[in-house]
């Protein structure tokens, strides 16, 4: 038989005060004497009491709940940002709520609604884009939003956005002064708004240059589809000598199809460059040129406009950064 939980009435009965003055003993600046917080404490520990912090938040109608929502949580670059947002928002006095979802808009609106009805606070959105009716009933419920590499600019959200488009430039620049003169675009069929941008980066670049470019996009943004795509760019009658994957998972799968199945060297006889900057592009195996996501700062961003009631709506975009290792090779 499930046993009932501890209630605040059981304290008082305990350590013989009122009601209100377990209320009062538990809540910060509260009105209440030494002795008898002291009392109530003791009663506390004794039978196991712990506050019930989400009622008290909903009479206030603060539940102080907030839904981290996102697809794909396995893949080491989003599981990084996870962690950094869930530990900044408990540092915050927040609760973190994850919903996994897939890529669809679908999923994502499920979830919204999901969050909607257990007072969530807020949500921080890392996959698909929810209609802007489902936005304003969020907010029209008081839920404040985050879109971290949206596409769309919805009033009374904050917007995190980095700047894709240019690391898509830099990738093309840096492969091209380090001499490789086949170049390929390497992505999954994700689709997302942020491979959206390197890739259209990239592309610009090539086009201004007059250089032609082959480009693979299909699969899972996994290992497995890298090293898929790989095997088929590197067993082509013109196989590139100059790589730019759109993230780290699949330049290492590209990395590994042209070092174990065809014997070549990088940054010897390729270059690649990835995205991303997860644990494994430092490997020693990898040692990869990437660009770092600002994990840290784009969950910073969100956690300091979580915390101010009076945030607006606002749109940021994030530099990022390449990372120097050792799969491009340095021009003679």
């Amino acid at each position: 038989m499930k046993r009932a939980p501890v209630t605040a009435q059981d304290v008082a009965d305990y350590a013989g005060v009122s009601r209100t003055a377990v209320s009062r003993a538990f809540t910060p600046g509260a009105s209440v004497s030494a002795e008898t917080r002291a009392k109530v404490q003791r009663a506390a520990e004794a039978l196991g009491y712990q506050v019930n912090h989400l009622a008290r938040g909903l009479i206030r109608s603060e539940s102080g709940l907030v839904a981290l929502i996102a697809a794909e949580i396995e893949t080491p670059y989003r599981s990084a940002l996870l962690s950094q947002l869930a530990q900044g928002l408990l540092a915050a006095g927040k609760t973190p709520i994850l919903i996994a979802t897939d890529r669809s808009d679908d999923s994502v609106r499920q979830a919204l609604q999901h969050a909607i009805s257990y007072r969530t606070e807020a949500a921080v959105i890392l996959s698909g884009m929810p209609d802007s009716a489902l936005c304003d009933i969020c907010l029209r419920n008081g839920m404040r939003l985050v879109l971290v590499n949206r596409d769309e600019a919805r009033k009374g959200t904050l917007q995190i956005r980095l700047d894709d488009h240019e690391a898509g430039v830099t990738a093309f620049n840096t492969l091209r002064r380090a001499g490789c003169a086949a170049l390929a675009l390497v992505s999954s069929a994700a689709g997302t708004p942020s491979l959206a941008g390197r890739i259209a980066g990239f592309r610009h670049a090539a086009e201004a240059a007059g250089v032609t470019i082959q480009e693979r996009s299909t699969g899972a943004t996994s290992y497995q589809t890298g090293l898929e795509i790989g095997t088929d760019l590197l067993s082509s009658t013109t196989p590139p000598d100059g790589i730019f994957c759109v993230t780290d998972l699949l330049a290492c799968g590209v990395l590994d199809a042209a070092r174990c199945r065809f014997g070549l060297g990088v940054p010897a006889d390729l270059s690649v460059i990835g995205f991303d900057d997860i644990a494994q592009a430092g490997w020693e195996s990898y040692a990869l040129n990437t660009f770092a996501q600002p994990t840290g700062e784009i969950a910073a961003t969100a956690i300091d406009w979580l915390s101010d009631p009076d945030g607006e709506t606002r749109v940021v975009q994030l530099p990022v950064r390449m990372v120097w290792r050792k799969s491009v090779r340095v021009p003679a």
